[in-house]
This record gives C-alpha cells, structure tokens and sequence, in this order.
C-alpha cells in the first residue's frame, strides 16, 4: 500500500485527500495516516493540511521496492521486484530466484553489494548508498548463441539513461563499459543458463558508481561516479527507472530480429573507441588495429594491417594502446 500511496501522491499537482487515499486503497483514515507516518520516518517529506489531505514535498535518495514501485512506468520489466539491504551477488540472487521460478522481467536490486562480479571474474562492489547494483532476470525464446548480444543492450539502455537524468556526456567502451571522460563510471555482466537450443533464463547485471567520492588510488585514473562528474547528488531509483524504461524499448526491438541491425548504428554512435587505435588481448595471439565499429551480432569490427577482423566480446578483451581507452 505504502508504493500505492506514493504513486498517488506524485501523480497529484496538489492534496491527495485522506478520504480519496482510503476510497482507493479500502482501508480506514488510521491505516493511511500510519502508512504516512512511515513513510515520513524512511525520509520522505510529506506535508499533512486539514481538511486539504496530503502533499509530497521531497523525496530522499532511497532504495528499496515502495519507491521502485511508485515510479515505475514499464510494461513488463519489473513486475516483479526483489530488493535487499545487502546481498553478495545481484546476479547470484537473480539465478536463484530463476531457479524457483520467478518470472520473465524480474528486478533484483540492493543498496549495497559485497560479493559482486564483473567480467573476468573481477569484483564489484558498492557501497551502502553510493551505488546502484541491479539484476534483470529475463526468460528470452531465442537461440542461446544471441544472447550475449543483451550485452549492448544493456549498454545502450545504461547511456541513455544516464545521459536523461544527469545530462552528461556518455560514451560505450566496447562491449560493456560506460565511460564518462575516458572514465569506467558502469559495467554490466550478463550471464545465462541454457540447453543446447534452448534458453532457460539470463540475467544481466548493472552496476553503476553513483555518489561515491573517492576512489582507491589504483583505480582513480580509469574509474569515476556520477557525483564526480557531475558534482551533485541525483536520484538512484529515477535513474534506475529510466534504464529499465529504455532497456524495455531496445529488449523488445532485439527480439524482433535477434540481432542488433536495429540499434547498431546508435551504438556505434556512442562507440568511444570507434576509429581509434586498439590493442586486443587475444589468447592465441595480441594484436593491434583500429575500432570501425560493430557488426549486427555486436562482434567489433578492427582494420589492421593485413584485413579486417571480427572480434567477440566473450573471447578477448580491447584496450587502448595507451591506456584503458
């Protein structure tokens, strides 16, 4: 009641009335004005005026399933969401709640991480507060050998909805880093379960650095957060409710081919090692060449010296030939 509560309250130009809110919910005056209450103690502020009802006035950076639930404006993803203080892995509970079951289009979110992962096996953590770490568990009917292209999905869905609510420049380093002024400020690992021709479920992790102000120092040349680059603090859940709002979009446009023609131009576009010199970390054999871009399948084009190859994001890495861009 208490995410119904706010949708009302935020869908209102002024009062909500306490009457109006006990018609809708069929509860009594009391039952209103304790869930209020409540809410008025996790930080919201709400304003109270006789015989006018209920305004709300602010609201504060929180995560946690009233607030996802009283902004959201998908569809299908996020019918279901699961939110924890803490969890180790979103992507771990993720599998775990596909394998009980839970459906096509679940949200698992946390306000802090302790045991994530990256690509390569690398750890993401978040900090309590600073951070956005979220899973979406999808149930795909695709070939399994598509589905690490929900990869650029992701990423495309990443950048635009952090370039809506922050109004910052953003840029994709292939296949899955979100970078702001040459800086990782996102990643996304997407991890599935399936059969020889069949998918069971993917899941498909986000972390983003929000409000964190300082980083180690082996990491303050490559990494940033929102609150650096922007130098004020934003709204996590809006932020997340905007990603889920274009990750919907480009998702349902990928399954109609299967591919990425219908957005490969656009990612291309945000591409910020498109046309400049990289070196790809090969197992076989390291290589250098320029970026041109990527192909329908997400595969990124590189020119060298003697031909044009196609590299796969789940075979190598890519990085600048000075740095990590």
């Amino acid at each position: 009641m208490k995410a119904g509560i706010l949708a009302e309250l935020r869908a209102s130009d002024g009062y909500v009335s306490g009457q109006e809110l006990c018609k809708k919910f069929g509860v009594s005056r009391t039952a209103i004005w304790k869930a209020i209450n409540q809410l008025k103690q996790t930080g919201y502020e709400i304003e109270a005026v006789q015989n006018r009802g209920y305004h709300i006035v602010s609201t504060p950076d929180i995560l946690n399933e009233n607030e996802l639930r009283s902004i959201r404006k998908t569809e299908w993803l996020g019918n279901l969401i699961c939110y924890e203080p803490v969890m180790g892995s979103t992507n771990t509970r993720a599998m775990q709640l596909a394998e009980e079951g839970a459906p096509h289009g679940t949200i698992v979110v946390t306000d802090r991480q302790e045991n994530g992962r990256g690509r390569r096996g690398r750890k993401w953590e978040t900090p309590a507060g600073a951070a956005i770490a979220m899973t979406y568990l999808l149930r795909p009917e695709i070939d399994p050998n598509n589905a690490s292209m929900l990869t650029l999905v992701a990423a495309m869905a990443v950048a635009r909805g952090i370039e809506d609510e922050t109004g910052l420049r953003v840029g994709i380093k292939w296949p899955n880093d979100i970078v702001i002024h040459a800086k990782k400020v996102s990643g996304i690992l997407t991890e599935m379960s399936a059969q020889a021709d069949y998918v069971n479920h993917v899941v498909v992790g986000i972390g983003i650095n929000v409000h964190i102000d300082l980083f180690p120092e082996e990491l303050q040349d490559i990494a940033t957060s929102l609150f650096l680059e922007l130098g004020i603090k934003i709204n996590r859940a809006a932020l997340i409710e905007r990603i889920c709002e274009y990750f919907e979009a480009y998702y349902d446009v990928f399954l109609q081919t299967e591919d990425l023609s219908a957005i490969a131009k656009q990612y291309d576009a945000y591409m910020v090692n498109r046309n400049q010199q990289v070196r790809v970390l090969d197992p076989k054999e390291a290589y250098e060449g320029t970026a041109r871009g990527i192909t329908d399948r997400g595969e990124l084009l590189v020119d060298t010296w003697e031909c044009r190859k196609r590299v796969s994001s789940g075979e190598v890495s890519v990085r600048g030939i000075y740095g990590y861009i």
